[in-house]
């Protein structure tokens, strides 16, 4: 098949979250599985562009219907880390892409409206006409709108889309403006509550939305987190029209890139391991200590990486931080907030802790740490209070170390309890899991794990290997897409 991938983000080129992984990780997966890929992406300024090899010219002239004019663009071409990517750079006053930024601006909408429309004007102007176009969160949502209500009738009948939801929190919301600029008009037809009319704003229009009225296919990054979007309030005020749509609609989980996130070969760790060589973990678990200036003694070490917000449960990480020390275990955080007030929270911890040889609390991120970090850690908290996939659970199980998760979204597709779960045999679970959002529920789960490796270090190490022989790549993740662009294909 032919696909293109029509996205924000690709990594890691540009990324500002688990999208980019996404975009990169299932375009390489489909090609490895013998289809071509190709990626459609903004040229924004401030892009990393050593990761793209060969940029080249290779449209020159597309020219972009927009506001009744036309805005001329020059398409390049390059090659990220082996995939082709296409990137548009729009001439234009209004420096869409030369922000020195990715997203934040008070015009976002019309940004990416353009950067839609200009996508599909490539397409349908170079006669490029892949069997099925993906697209990717509402910054792309009018992509199928475009196709369908446009592009059909231009030589494109042909095309199918298939439209992932990756957060449903941020869905675009915009007036008329959009309409008029894409050149869609009508506001009359647009605002109708079966179209791109916003489920309780009648005065705007929404971007998503319209991507899963005019879709062929929706699907979000697990199955559980679907079956949130439809039945909790999840879904931000979209569950009416995901349950309109049910028969389009399905989750289907992210995969790992196990070509950067493997303790077999992964080049930022000192000592590298895999389950059948399990011991050599420890090596891991010492530089860290030695790293980090922790007291080197046989105790375990509980871990959290990631945001620090609200979405990840930061009430719960900093309960488990002291939780953790009161059962003699330690504890390393590396994440960065993204709320002033939760960032001078953790900076306040990071003073009263500093002297403390059990803690160490790392405010930023840092790619190279947070492998040692995996590598050498016991457990690993993800206290989300939604989580659409989650990889850090992911990655923590490839790498041993133990994850307790809250069982929401794509953590309980991944993440099975091992006292409790009643759907997988004991020899096959990987973790522990808790469902309230309270500190009682995450002392049960995270106490039940020191208990055992108190108590039973083998079988806690059993355990940890039992993660380690989950395969969480994109193989699978892949065959399902293209099993979707097949039925899609022939309907």
């Amino acid at each position: 098949m032919y696909i293109v991938q029509i996205a924000s983000e690709c990594a890691p080129v540009i990324k500002a979250g688990g999208l980019g992984d996404v975009v990169y990780g299932l375009s390489r997966e489909l090609e490895a599985q013998g289809h071509c890929v190709e990626v459609v992406l903004p040229k924004y300024d401030c892009m990393r562009y050593d990761h793209i090899w060969g940029l080249h010219s290779a449209y020159d002239d597309l020219l972009v219907p927009w506001f009744g004019g036309k805005v001329h663009c020059s398409v390049y071409c390059g090659w990220v880390h082996g995939q082709l990517c296409f990137f548009i750079e729009p001439h234009s006053q209004d420096r869409y892409f030369d922000r020195g930024c990715y997203y934040g601006c008070n015009d976002d909408n019309l940004r990416f409206a353009f950067f839609s429309r200009a996508a599909m004007e490539f397409l349908q102007q170079s006669n490029k006409r892949p069997d099925v176009i993906h697209c990717h969160d509402w910054q792309t949502g009018l992509v199928p709108v475009l196709l369908y209500e446009i592009y059909k009738y231009h030589g494109m009948e042909n095309q199918r889309v298939c439209y992932t939801i990756h957060n449903f929190k941020h869905q675009g919301t915009a007036g008329t403006e959009v309409l008029t600029a894409t050149n869609l008009n009508r506001p009359e037809y647009y605002f109708d509550s079966d179209k791109l009319r916003d489920n309780f704003n009648p005065f705007a229009i929404n971007l998503m939305k319209g991507g899963i009225v005019y879709a062929n296919y929706v699907n979000t990054v697990s199955p559980h987190h679907a079956w949130e979007a439809r039945h909790t309030d999840i879904s931000y005020g979209l569950g009416s029209t995901l349950d309109r749509y049910q028969d389009k609609f399905g989750g289907i989980l992210n995969g790992l890139d196990y070509t950067f996130w493997n303790p077999e070969c992964d080049r930022y760790i000192p000592q590298p391991y895999s389950k059948d060589t399990f011991e050599q973990k420890r090596y891991n678990t010492k530089a860290l200590r030695e790293r980090l200036l922790l007291r080197n003694e046989t105790k375990p070490i509980v871990c959290y990486i990631g945001r620090l917000d609200d979405q990840k449960g930061v009430h719960l990480v900093h309960h488990a931080m002291y939780y953790s020390l009161h059962r003699g275990a330690q504890f390393i955080l590396l994440g960065s907030a993204t709320e002033a007030k939760i960032n001078d929270w953790f900076h306040h911890e990071k003073n009263f802790l500093n002297n403390n040889p059990d803690c160490h609390i790392e405010l930023g991120f840092n790619e190279e740490l947070s492998h040692l970090i995996y590598a050498g850690s016991d457990l690993i908290i993800v206290p989300s209070n939604y989580e659409p996939c989650g990889l850090t659970q992911v990655i923590s199980l490839k790498y041993g170390t133990v994850p307790i998760v809250r069982g929401v979204g794509g953590l309980v597709n991944t993440v099975f309890d091992r006292d409790y779960d009643q759907n997988h045999p004991l020899e096959t679970r990987n973790g522990y899991v808790f469902y309230e959002t309270d500190t009682n529920a995450l002392e049960s789960a995270l106490g039940r794990a020191f208990d055992l490796w108190g108590s039973d270090r083998s079988k806690f190490e059993k355990l940890a290997i039992q993660g380690m022989e989950y395969d969480y790549s994109w193989h699978d993740p892949a065959k399902n897409y293209t099993a979707v662009y097949d039925h899609i294909r022939h309907r």
